[in-house]
């Protein structure tokens, strides 16, 4: 049975809205959503993790049921989502969690994590690109969107936008079409017709150039902090190829990499089998973590207390 709450909460001058399920005294994870969807697409994974995890599932500022500030007063770019996660997570008062980050959710959770390395426990990537090899010949128009922004340019990338390519991006690579709630798309769709919606998503797909920009610095961040790192990826993805799944061994060596049969939103179609992943990778991590603690001699354990379990 689900027990998932549905909350808002004052970040500066809006409000966001999020999802949250379990008990908090249980290890936190953090879904971080991709562009242009919301938290919606967490809907069922969080009803098979809340009984062992304390599970957050934020909207972004502009997303979702959260407020939308005129993009006079916000400006929407990744550097400004991820700061208002920030927030979110320290009004919580969330001190260490994993970060499941779907998509263009992978750059705000990476923003964070490079921030606050001491704070990640683990990164579950599902979906999300970090080297340029991942990219696919999708991308194209938005590459020229990016080297000049005009008109012509921005009408290119717009049909991203439309509810055929909604319908399409869920759709796409999927075992089973008919498996795919059409829910997903009209909300999305619905969310982005409001007032100042296509606004929104421009800003925020011109602005993921300075993601690519990041990639080194997020694979140094990689390599050097060896976070203990999930992927599952959809392998059919038209938007992120599985090159871009197998390039984290370049980096990480505590890795665990699960292909699986569908596309792009793979929640839609695999959410048993990512969960059972989620749970067993996290399971495993946490006892690591808290079996490496215990061997730590006293005097150690006093002067360096953040080599220990959950802050």
């Amino acid at each position: 049975m689900m027990n998932t709450r549905y909350k808002t909460i004052g970040i500066n001058d809006m409000k966001m809205f999020y999802r949250e399920g379990g008990c908090r005294s249980c290890p936190t994870v953090v879904l971080l959503h991709g562009l242009p969807s919301s938290s919606h697409i967490f809907r069922d994974l969080i009803g098979k993790l809340e009984d062992r995890f304390h599970v957050l599932a934020p909207d972004y500022p502009g997303f979702g049921n959260s407020d939308c500030p005129d993009r006079e007063k916000f400006e929407y770019t990744f550097d400004n989502v991820a700061k208002s996660v920030e927030r979110f997570l320290d009004t919580l008062d969330v001190t260490r969690c994993s970060f499941y980050m779907h998509g263009a959710g992978l750059p705000i959770g990476l923003r964070i994590a490079t921030r606050r390395p001491e704070s990640v426990e683990s990164l579950i990537v599902q979906n999300g690109n970090c080297y340029e090899e991942g990219f696919t010949k999708v991308w194209e128009p938005v590459f020229n969107f990016w080297k000049n922004r005009t008109d012509d340019t921005e009408q290119g990338v717009r049909r991203w936008f439309t509810r055929d390519w909604l319908m399409w991006h869920y759709q796409d690579g999927a075992r089973d079409r008919e498996r795919i709630n059409p829910d997903t798309w009209n909300i999305d769709l619905a969310h982005w017709s409001r007032p100042g919606g296509d606004g929104i998503l421009m800003d925020l797909l011109y602005d993921y150039r300075k993601n690519v920009e990041l990639y080194p610095h997020w694979q140094t961040y990689l390599a050097d902090h060896q976070p203990p790192t999930l992927v599952l990826w959809g392998r059919n993805d038209s938007i992120f190829s599985q090159e871009g799944a197998l390039a984290y061994h370049r980096d990480l060596r505590d890795v665990e990499l699960h292909l699986l049969d569908t596309g792009h939103f793979a929640l839609e179609e695999c959410c048993d089998e990512i969960a059972q992943h989620v749970r067993a990778f996290v399971d495993r991590v946490l006892t690591t973590v808290r079996t490496t603690a215990a061997r730590v001699p006293v005097e150690a354990s006093i002067a360096s207390p953040a080599a220990g379990g959950r802050a």
